[in-house]
């Protein structure tokens, strides 16, 4: 692959940026984003779904009068850039009336680069029923091995954007971003109880930057058999204890969740100045936090990287232009890094960490995780872990969540636990349920899996904005061990 010359749309872009300066924009940017997304599902034997999305066009932001504006369009005309441009200015220029300050961006040296994402087999490049059949010998695995079950599911989706971005200050950037994503389910029926188990996470898909070869890594036709027997196995499980406090280890995929809502959105640099407080709310962690807030144990290293390999939140800039970049969140259990954007980290006298990102071309870029990851630890492998455990129960895969506004009271539920007893893993339990504090449960944190263990997962669905904008943010985890957690539903 390659990514696109970007010909016609780099003279309109360079256009619009002279109309913009000629209106009196001190500063703007233009993005042209194309992004192609095809979608399929199997149900129960049957193709159920396939949507396909094919959508190109461009937008302009502006700083003028100490303020932003804002403009998009899918016409891709020289009268159309002019006119966008024009009215990006005229935004900013209404919003200044009401401004408290004037907008200050932290520097960026900007560059004339290419990025494209690594891919080993294109999923553009196989047939559509290629594709196909790894959903259609997933689900039909799951059916055979229990025919009882009430839904089977299996699904991918593949994903291509292609981006130019061009800045009043010289930036011109290009890259080709892919990704892949993929799931199945099986939801059982009886007694009373519904269940479900799903692999390789929940949520619909885990989904990385990276070609086909990643649906393949996780051999959803070889684990459907088990998934299948542990939907139905829940059906008739003991009821996980309630309202006890106990050891808790939790898997890979559900740290991520813990790791995105407990520590992703509470870092995002506009939550934390009260800027930003759609969806996943504000932040405890303010201003005054920064550098000695106790997040959790010391063996708990938060990690902000837009360069791990296969990452959702990986890229070679942002939509602001800036450099991929590595950091730290959380380092030995200390609060030091936000999420940040040019205009906040201006606030605190900080270069951006290059975290701006926009749902396609009609959208303004806002502060977004890019991958934010729990790194891991000296523990061995899962089984080592629960050797080393005398009591307490493992979780695996989330079902609920639930959050207050500023990510400090949680509740989790997760779709299947086992009890442990003498460092073994014994009998099943249902409907799994944990409670705690962020900076409590964090400072439980006494044994995280080693190397081995840890991969990077895809949250392809993270809301934010009005109107709302999914984000594809990425987090590398490994199972690891919480002390005297709160188990059941809280009442």
């Amino acid at each position: 692959m390659t990514v696109p010359a970007f010909s016609s749309e780099r003279d309109l872009a360079r256009r619009a940026l002279d109309t913009a300066r000629s209106r009196g924009a001190t500063y703007s940017d233009v993005r042209f984003v194309r992004r192609q997304v095809e979608d399929a599902q199997v149900k129960n034997g049957a193709l159920e779904m396939v949507d396909r999305t094919d959508t190109l066009g461009f937008s302009v932001r502006a700083i003028a009068d100490g303020s932003w504006g804002f403009a998009a369009s899918s016409v891709l005309t020289n009268a159309e850039a002019d006119r966008i441009a024009a009215l990006a200015v005229d935004v900013a220029r209404a919003s200044a009336l009401t401004k408290i300050s004037d907008v200050r961006l932290a520097s960026v040296k900007p560059v004339t680069a290419t990025y494209e994402t690594a891919v080993e087999i294109d999923p553009w490049s196989l047939s559509f029923d290629d594709r196909l059949k790894l959903l259609f010998d997933a689900d039909t695995a799951m059916r055979a091995q229990q025919p009882k079950l009430r839904t089977t599911r299996a699904s991918y989706e593949i994903w291509r954007e292609d981006k130019l971005f061009l800045s009043s200050e010289g930036a011109d950037i290009a890259q080709r971003l892919t990704e892949t994503g993929c799931s199945i389910s099986a939801e059982s029926v009886g007694d009373g109880e519904q269940q479900i188990r799903s692999y390789p996470a929940s949520g619909g898909r885990n989904q990385n930057k990276a070609g086909w070869e990643f649906a393949q890594r996780w051999d959803l036709a070889g684990n459907a058999p088990r998934v299948a027997d542990e939907a139905m196995a829940l059906l008739t499980a003991t009821q996980c204890p309630q309202d006890i406090r106990t050891t808790v280890i939790l898997s890979a995929n559900q740290v991520m969740l813990q790791t995105h809502e407990s520590c992703g959105h509470p870092i995002e640099h506009d939550r934390a100045l009260g800027t930003e407080a759609a969806f996943a709310g504000t932040s405890f962690l303010t201003a005054d936090a920064l550098g000695s807030y106790r997040y959790g144990s010391e063996i708990v290293n938060m990690r902000i990287d837009s360069t791990t390999p296969g990452g959702l939140g990986t890229f070679g800039f942002d939509d602001e232009g800036v450099p991929a970049s590595e950091g730290w969140a959380v380092k030995d259990g200390t609060f030091v890094g936000y999420l940040m954007s040019r205009e906040t980290a201006a606030t605190i006298g900080r270069e951006s960490n290059g975290t701006m990102r926009a749902d396609g071309w009609s959208r303004l870029p806002i502060i977004r995780m890019t991958n934010v990851s729990l790194m891991p630890g000296n523990a061995g492998t899962l089984e080592d872990l629960i050797a080393d455990t005398d009591d307490g129960i493992y979780m695996d895969t989330n079902r609920s969540w639930s959050i207050d506004d500023k990510r400090f009271n949680f509740q989790f539920g997760t779709q299947i636990g086992w009890l442990i007893k003498g460092g073994k893993r014994t009998e099943m339990v249902r409907n799994p349920t944990y409670t705690g504090i962020t900076p409590e449960f964090w400072g439980s944190c006494d044994a995280i899996c080693s190397k081995s263990e840890w991969s990077v997962w895809g949250t392809p669905n993270c809301g934010k904005g009005q109107p709302v904008q999914s984000g594809h943010t990425g987090h590398g985890a490994a199972p690891a061990r919480f002390r005297n957690v709160r188990v059941g539903v809280v009442r």
